[in-house]
């Protein structure tokens, strides 16, 4: 089934109500629907891939790394294990961290600066560990 002719659908841009609402609610919503009406729908597109297929050349071509084991990076077989791997992150800055809440919080009072955020990232950053 193609989706060509999904993102040419006009009654998906229809304004609808949820049934079972109480008197009004229905025509309040309608109304809120009709005053900002839906675009119509864009299709995506998929992400133009880097490398085309074959554009590196043949699978069977000669290695680029022949003095390097294929287990390269893995802490089994041959060839420098995980340390030669991206190290982590400090642990201060792991997610869901203390110094994390905080930069997340500091991110929050630099677009939506209130006195209630500002409160808070006092408190977060007074807070014992």
């Amino acid at each position: 089934m193609s989706d060509a002719g999904y993102a040419q659908r006009t009654d998906l841009l229809a304004p609808k109500a949820a049934p079972g609402q109480t008197y009004g609610e229905a025509a309040k919503q309608l109304a809120a629907q009709r005053a900002v009406p839906m675009g119509n729908p864009t299709p995506t597109t998929p992400p133009r891939a880097t490398a085309t297929p074959g554009s590196m050349g043949p699978i069977d071509r000669v290695s680029e790394r022949p003095n390097e084991p294929v287990t390269a990076g893995n802490p089994l077989g041959a060839g420098p294990g995980a340390e030669i791997l991206p190290q982590p992150l400090p642990s201060d800055l792991q997610p869901g961290s203390k110094q994390d809440l905080i930069n997340q919080v500091r991110y929050i009072y630099s677009k939506y600066p209130s006195t209630p955020v500002l409160q808070l990232l006092i408190d977060l950053e007074n807070a014992p560990l």
